[in-house]
């Protein structure tokens, strides 16, 4: 396969009062933190929602690095549900002198585009923000960032946009094409 020629843009929030919150979705739409680390169910959200843009880097992690990575001071996963099925995640991930990652974020392919990304994200960066509070001994954050790239869905960078965080890097790259590993042709809508 050819290199496959890959932007990624870096952007943050430097203050709680940069978000912009979405508008929460109709429907029985509920966000709530996974407090029992699991690889399994992690590494369901992460193929789940990765699978069709290209998320590789974790698929080949053992059992025993997924437990190591969920169980670091400061790393949370919070699951979007509509009407009980998982719709998608966002991991938070604290880092040195207060930046918290925002280091995974998306939906199921089958969620997209129901309005449930923008309320995630906007609790994703409003639990960054507030991350110390439930960890302690953490250091307050001062900033939250994240970064996309041109595999992500189409509305991603917008989406962040909306939600109040700014540009901060630009970055282009040469990756190597890799087959996607999911979801199977057909599983989601058009």
């Amino acid at each position: 396969m050819s290199p496959l020629t890959v932007t990624t843009w870096s952007l943050e929030q430097t203050s709680p009062a940069d978000m912009l919150p979405a508008t929460p979705p109709e429907g029985d739409v509920r966000i709530v933190r996974a407090e029992v680390p699991s690889p399994e169910f992690s590494r369901f959200l992460y193929a789940s929602v990765g699978g069709d843009i290209l998320w590789v880097d974790r698929l080949g992690w053992t059992y025993a690095q997924w437990q190591e990575h969920l169980t670091r001071r400061g790393v949370e996963t919070w699951v979007a549900y509509d009407r009980g099925t998982p719709a998608g995640y966002v991991e938070l991930e604290a880092q040195d002198e207060g930046a918290v990652e925002i280091v995974y974020f998306g939906l199921v392919p089958a969620f997209r585009g129901r309005r449930i990304g923008g309320h995630l994200l906007s609790l994703g960066a409003a639990r960054a923000w507030d991350l110390a509070d439930r960890w302690p001994g953490l250091a307050p954050s001062k900033r939250v960032w994240l970064h996309t790239c041109s595999k992500d869905g189409e509305h991603a960078m917008d989406n962040y946009l909306r939600r109040g965080f700014k540009l901060f890097d630009t970055k282009v790259e040469e990756e190597p094409e890799v087959p996607t590993p999911g979801p199977w042709p057909g599983a989601y809508r058009v």
